[in-house]
């Protein structure tokens, strides 16, 4: 019997603010220039692609690219793709305090309620750098799915916080970093593996256009060995149109998407499908902290004060 396997590609429109935050080009014209196509061209083509295969999926914008693309955001949201929280700027949440953090999350969570007619259900943190308020804040506005961290790779599982770890301090004795790792609380809070593929962020490795197809056989490789493995496995790609919305990388999508739809037990799905396939099969662990209602935080907004005032 073949293996029950959910797709997801999904979608980090960081465009223009992916250079405010996180790329190092807010002072270039030529940078921003490169994600001005990417909230435009680049969306576009790849809604072109995925309407082609009739695939719905989940986008993450920050609060940034939604003000900046209404047009191509709401192209997305009447196509019936879900649209998650990126943060407003792709700004670095362990450069924030917890003040910053919650007002980031208080202004993009009312931006996309009120953009989409309903609250969004999960996140991909910005710079996939969780701070360890991250997941309380999550829970607290009713989040039910986190994309941002690599427990594993193919499976969803319950989010663990808290995690402790001793860092290696060479001027001291080794008896005093020599220590294990201390887990955490598990959560409530569903984590959706994200996709890392080994990507360091401390060393310059960034050597603009590669080949497709070692991306291509990288994912291959990747699906093949979960098909191999599980009965029952979840395929999350992680996007930009920065990237895949040029040629060359949208053609490489395609057969990625092509060579998915020949394998028996695929379906490619929504980030929020996966989510509740999960919750169908599993129950939190006993005592563990749930997320806050998504009604009664719907409520709350519903009660704050327009944006615009």
């Amino acid at each position: 019997m073949a293996p029950k396997a959910l797709c997801c590609i999904s979608v980090d429109i960081d465009a223009v603010c992916g250079w405010l935050g996180s790329y190092g080009g807010e002072d270039s014209v030529s940078d921003i220039s490169r994600g001005y196509f990417a909230g435009t061209v680049g969306v576009r083509r790849l809604l072109d692609l995925f309407a082609k295969y009739n695939i719905k999926t989940t986008w993450f914008i920050p609060g940034h690219s939604l003000e900046t693309f209404p047009e191509e955001c709401a192209l997305i949201r009447d196509a019936g793709h879900e649209i998650g929280l990126h943060g407003y700027s792709h700004e670095n949440p362990k450069e924030m305090t917890i003040e910053q953090q919650r007002v980031v999350l208080d202004k993009t969570y009312r931006l996309l309620t009120d953009f989409c007619g309903k609250p969004p259900r999960g996140s991909v943190v910005p710079w996939w750098e969780t701070p360890n308020e991250g997941a309380e804040l999550m829970m607290e506005y009713g989040l039910e799915y986190d994309h941002s961290f690599s427990h594993h790779d193919a499976l969803p599982y319950w989010l663990r916080v808290g995690d402790k770890w001793t860092n290696i301090d060479y001027s001291k004795h080794p008896d005093t970093w020599m220590k294990p790792l201390e887990r955490g609380e598990t959560t409530g809070l569903v984590e959706i593996p994200a996709s890392w593929y080994m990507f360091i962020k401390n060393m310059a490795n960034s050597h603009g256009w590669v080949h497709p197809n070692v991306v291509e056989d990288l994912w291959r490789d990747h699906f093949d060995y979960f098909y191999e493995t599980y009965d029952n496995f979840c395929f999350p790609v992680t996007i930009h149109p920065d990237v895949c919305g040029h040629p060359h990388a949208l053609k490489m999508l395609e057969r990625i998407i092509k060579y998915l739809l020949t394998k028996e037990g695929v379906e490619f799905v929504k980030m929020e499908d996966i989510c509740d396939e999960f919750k169908s099969r599993n129950t939190p662990p006993e005592g563990a902290r749930l997320p806050a209602e998504v009604g009664a935080k719907l409520k709350e907004y519903q009660r704050k004060q327009p944006l615009d005032t």
